[in-house]
């Protein structure tokens, strides 16, 4: 199994996830199309309680396994390595089924939370079919979390990614067959085939799975889980111990975040209602929010995420050894990697936003206004999940629990008045909860760059001053795109034109701002002189041959 550097294993996660976000964005062309808006909207919110579920059932344990793994291969701890994972694939296994049992036996009481006195749209009963359905998920992907954890503590990245493209696919093809099984074969009502599509999560994380077990049957002895392994004094209850203290941080963190996302669409649905906004309206303001925007912002927050994926492992090695120049390299190099790929994508994506939603979700006003002012949000939260997993990989729990404590609070106490002041001043009021959002992320961000900085003196300077740099290429970017807005024609009740629309003005927009930023020393300060070289070889290569 091939190991990864830093820049490498970003690259290689990220186009993964970049591959399979976009899959995923792609696949709601055609499912939308055959659900409808309430059908759609029924399947937001079975997806948006796995989503939350997902995260609560995994609870950190991936990320904080792949943290020990490198912590104990850059000690030699090869036997404490290898029941590490042992132990933390029993831990996980536990809070998998105890969710899954819940979600089984309470879907009824869930799903009336949600809705409340709502009427005129989706059923309590419907709902609760969707959520018993999405339960059994949590018995297969919180297992190929942990594996993949395992992986990533390698720096073996490759792998873990092919698995996470494989599970996509296989997800998409339930989801789209199914749902054409169901409601144009069978002629069954819509809750069974929305029940099918949330029941695709389950088959690709079981082929995800079989895959990655055939690999690791192979590199048994790299992966040091051979039996021939040199017994060490560290027990199981140390591990356990250490699997627990490392997890614990993500654990409440992320029960915290999917608390804040249920209060999210709890809030937005009692707040448009209280508003006076008709049922079909406040149903799609809110799961254009907490669902929709987002599948087609995955793929600008698929960046962070990937980068994530390779930056823990490296900053628990350097940590390790306490190599706080690495550490500070680290951490710069993810926040600029972030600023170049984001900045064009999110503000791109926003002025382009009533062509790309009507390529999803066909042509309206309201979806794609949510969607410009929503993509936004992505690049505070990439920037947010960078600094965030730094801490993580520093230890620096109570850092971590101050900045996301006062992002996620500031969201719900700005998410009711700001959707009730928008609403007086004769603003969609539906955008104070998108505001209330991009707030809380950019307070958190702020709160852990101090923090780095004052406890281990990370010079933001050349960051700051690439960032600055940015400025000219993004604007010159902004005025290419509005003025090929106004040149290329386009008919949005077409999804083959604003395809066409987008592709050209994206095309125009990606060479002016590439072809600055190039010229400006910005893409060799980031990706590296070596590597831009041999991008640029490999293409005059392919360009003689032709």
């Amino acid at each position: 199994m091939k190991k990864s550097s830093f820049v490498e294993g970003t690259i290689i996660a990220t186009l993964a996830i970049v591959v399979t976000k976009i899959m995923g964005m792609l696949y709601v062309i055609p499912f939308y199309s055959m659900v409808g808006e309430s059908g759609s909207a029924l399947y937001a919110y079975g997806y948006t309680i796995y989503a939350i579920f997902l995260d609560i059932s995994t609870a950190g344990l991936p990320l904080a396994l792949s943290k020990i793994i490198k912590e104990y291969n850059t000690l030699h701890r090869m036997d404490a390595k290898k029941r590490a994972f042992g132990i933390g694939l029993k831990m996980v296994s536990i809070l998998s089924f105890a969710i899954f049992f819940l979600l089984l036996f309470f879907a009824r009481p869930i799903a009336t939370l949600i809705l409340g006195d709502l009427t005129g749209g989706t059923t309590i009963e419907e709902v609760t079919f969707v959520i018993r359905m999405t339960s059994f998920a949590l018995l297969v992907v919180p297992y190929l979390s942990i594996t993949r954890g395992y992986l990533q503590g390698h720096n073996i990245i490759g792998i873990s990614s092919v698995s996470q493209v494989l599970e996509q696919v296989f997800r998409i093809l339930v989801i789209l067959g199914g749902v054409y099984l169901f409601l144009y074969l069978f002629k069954l009502p819509m809750q069974f085939a929305i029940g099918i599509a949330v029941f695709g999560a389950t088959i690709g994380g079981l082929v995800a799975i079989v895959y990655l077990v055939l690999k690791m049957k192979k590199s048994k002895k790299e992966l040091g889980l051979v039996k021939e392994v040199e017994k060490d004094s560290i027990t199981n209850k140390e591990i356990g111990q250490k699997i627990f203290f490392y997890a614990v941080p993500f654990i409440i963190i992320t029960i915290v975040f999917s608390i804040n996302n249920f209060l999210d669409m709890v809030m937005i649905l009692r707040t448009l209602s209280y508003l006076g906004l008709d049922t079909e309206t406040i149903e799609f303001a809110t799961t254009a929010i907490t669902t929709w925007s987002t599948k087609i912002s995955m793929i600008v927050n698929s960046v962070a995420t990937g980068m994530v994926t390779s930056l823990i492992p490296t900053i628990v090695g350097a940590y390790t050894l306490k190599n706080w120049k690495e550490v500070s390299e680290k951490l710069n190099k993810a926040l600029q990697l972030i600023l170049v790929i984001c900045i064009p994508m999110c503000i791109g994506l926003s002025l382009l936003s009533r062509s790309v939603w009507s390529v999803f979700y066909g042509d309206n006003l309201v979806g794609s206004f949510i969607f410009s002012m929503q993509i936004l949000v992505s690049l505070f939260y990439n920037l947010f999940l960078i600094t965030n997993s730094t801490l993580h990989g520093l230890n620096k729990s109570k850092v971590v629990y101050q900045s996301v404590i006062i992002g996620l609070t500031t969201n719900v106490l700005l998410n009711i008045p700001l959707m009730v002041l928008f609403y007086k001043i004769g603003i969609a009021p539906y955008l104070g909860a998108i505001l209330s959002t991009a707030i809380g992320y950019s307070l958190a961000f702020v709160r852990s760059l101090s923090k780095l900085k004052k406890e281990h003196e990370v010079d933001y300077r050349d960051t700051y001053r690439m960032g600055r740099k940015l400025c000219i290429p993004t604007i010159a970017m902004i005025f290419v795109v509005v003025f090929f807005k106004w040149v290329v024609p386009v008919s949005y009740s077409s999804k083959l034109s604003c395809t066409f629309y987008i592709g050209v003005i994206s095309l125009m927009g990606a060479i002016v701002y590439l072809g600055i930023a190039y010229k400006m020393g910005i893409l060799k300060e980031v990706f590296g002189t070596a590597r831009l070289d041999k991008i640029g070889r490999r293409l005059a290569g392919k360009g003689k041959s032709k």
